[in-house]
């Protein structure tokens, strides 16, 4: 079997998960995002940071035995002993007014409207997290997550990038990603 291991990576919104659980799925491989292994499963969530020595434990132990597997989110620094697994990693970009419009519909999805609302119990965490997102064009390379960041550790990667625009139908980017690929996706049948 030929190996199939996929990195999805981009901004926070820019359709990462989304694209990473339609690959995963024509692929017939398993899919995981980073966030299930940097923050330890809280309520609310995304409240705890795993220690990095754990995650990428418990992240090896979940994808290097496999042949074939598509992960999604940043896993910067904290996961580079994974780059040398990779097949192909795929960098997510998109307009920073879509991102921050997409987050938001997530956190009333994930949370309502009344707790993200002003005077909601989520409200301070939900706009702590859309100026956070909307920094990483702008941030320099010092900060967590940004665009410049993201470029730095892209130039050193052994393996292809294919750059695709986030605002584009899921079909047509997923479709770019399997084209990309060595591996042929199944055929229901």
């Amino acid at each position: 079997m030929t190996s199939c291991r996929i990195h999805i990576t981009g901004a926070s919104g820019s359709g990462t998960t989304t694209l990473g659980r339609a690959v995963a799925s024509a692929l017939a491989v398993p899919h995981h995002d980073t966030d299930d292994y940097i923050w330890v499963p809280t309520e609310p969530p995304y409240a705890e940071l795993r220690p990095a020595a754990e995650r990428l434990r418990i992240k090896i132990a979940m994808f290097h035995p496999r042949g074939g597997w598509v992960v999604t989110g940043s896993l910067q620094g904290w996961g580079d002993p994974l780059i040398a697994h990779f097949d192909l990693v795929v960098f997510i970009t998109i307009a920073k007014e879509l991102r921050l419009q997409r987050l938001r519909v997530r956190e009333v999805t994930r949370y309502g409207a009344e707790a993200v609302a002003p005077g909601g119990a989520r409200h301070r965490e939900t706009e702590e997290f859309v100026a956070w997102a909307a920094a990483y064009d702008e941030a320099d390379i010092g900060t967590s997550r940004t665009l410049a960041k993201h470029e730095a550790w892209l130039s050193d990667l052994p393996c292809p990038v294919l750059r695709l625009d986030g605002a584009k139908p899921l079909e047509e980017l997923t479709a770019q990603v399997l084209s990309s690929t060595s591996r042929a996706p199944r055929v229901d049948g």
